[in-house]
């Protein structure tokens, strides 16, 4: 008997698909047993993936993960232990970003199974009773908040993911010179307007995920409108949510370009450590695999990762249309750093624009602090940059 243990992350979305087609594997593959557990949501941000790879066969990993997996003592390479024909259709059938995101010094460390970047979410039954439509400009979304109509998820790690968003929509994208975070113009700019917005919504918004805002939104009344968010499907499907939102696309921002989100999604990964690496490079592409991705994957809440799920009439249908209607955001998301240290910028950063959420202060000094520790942690960097 051949058993493999994977890790992931808890949710619907994350844990159900893994465990759903681990049984079918195991259904085919008799002589194999297939064990999923789970991490919180903020472990699966920032927990090492050393340390889990130690324990575990099959790892679902964040690509801000993919530098540190190059250096090559945690995961193995997928280009060099997988059929060429499995990575050619993951590529082919990325949506956006999505396998580009996993593949870093030469080498592939994930397949991307799941693909997500925060988009807007509306409850269109409350905006209809409101009178109201949903936003299409910043401006129109500011005026929306100051009607208390207006939740974000605003705890660290999404306050930073927002802010890229911003310098991204504001022409800018961020970390463009290796020890700058981004321009004090454009850093300021999307700082204060971060702030903005946050301050006229409700304050628990800064405790709150976005798996918290969407649970929020479907089962209660209390917001109607979410600009963004990262995505999920199951919250549009009828029988999950009480009250099943709408998703769909980005405001853009007065006088600039529509805002371009940060792309996030889960990627499945084989650690080092692996007990039988014939059977886990089977099973990877097994759940990567088009019809699995848009039959059993999806059946089971899952959010595909492979661009057939996405463009599929059916999957659409039983899920409100939200892969449709957020394709266009997710092709195009903006991509993070991935280099072996930056996990620690992020982790240090969200706290620093968080702090400034919650209390206020100088903006300019703020920026400062964020290009500080972007230096600070490249100087801990083992890769050569120019």
């Amino acid at each position: 008997m051949i058993e493999l243990r994977g890790i992931t992350w808890q949710h619907t979305r994350g844990y159900l698909p893994m465990v759903a087609t681990a049984q079918r594997f195991q259904e085919l593959n008799p002589d194999v047993r297939i064990r999923w557990e789970m991490r919180s949501l903020q472990s699966f941000a920032d927990q090492s993936i050393a340390k889990l790879a130690e324990t575990f066969d099959l790892l679902v990993i964040d690509h801000p993960f993919a530098g540190r997996a190059a250096r090559g003592d945690v995961l193995l390479p997928l280009d060099e232990v997988m059929e060429p024909s499995v990575l050619e259709d993951q590529e082919a059938n990325a949506v956006g970003l999505s396998y580009e995101s996993y593949r870093y010094g030469d080498h592939l460390w994930a397949l991307p199974t799941d693909t997500a970047t925060p988009v807007s979410g509306a409850r269109i039954d409350l905006l209809a009773r409101h009178g109201l439509q949903r936003p299409g400009t910043w401006s129109e979304l500011i005026e929306l908040a100051r009607h208390g109509l207006v939740t974000v998820p605003a705890i660290p790690i999404d306050s930073l993911m927002h802010l890229y968003m911003l310098c991204a929509g504001l022409g800018e994208e961020p970390f463009r010179n290796h020890n700058l975070f981004v321009s004090e113009s454009v850093g300021v700019h999307a700082l204060e307007m971060l702030r903005n917005l946050v301050s006229l919504c409700d304050p628990k918004c800064l405790e709150r995920n976005p798996i918290a805002i969407w649970e929020l939104m479907s089962s209660t009344d209390q917001a109607v409108y979410c600009p963004f968010a990262y995505g999920y499907s199951n919250y549009a499907r009828p029988g999950y949510a009480r009250n099943p939102i709408e998703f769909g696309g980005l405001v853009v921002i007065d006088g600039h370009e529509k805002c371009r989100s940060t792309l996030g999604g889960a990627g499945l990964a084989i650690s080092r450590n692996v007990s039988d690496l014939t059977t886990a490079a089977r099973y990877a592409a097994f759940v990567a695999s088009a019809d699995i991705q848009r039959g059993i994957y999806f059946d089971a809440g899952g959010q595909p990762g492979h661009r057939a799920a996405w463009i599929d009439s059916e999957v659409n249908r039983r899920s409100g249309g939200f892969f449709q209607n957020t394709l266009e955001t997710l092709d195009a998301a903006y991509l993070r750093p991935r280099f072996d240290v930056y996990p620690a910028f992020q982790d240090e950063a969200g706290l620093i624009v968080h702090a400034y959420l919650v209390s206020g202060g100088d903006s300019v000094k703020v920026l400062k602090e964020l290009n500080t520790l972007l230096r600070y942690v490249n100087s801990r960097s083992l890769e050569i940059h120019p």
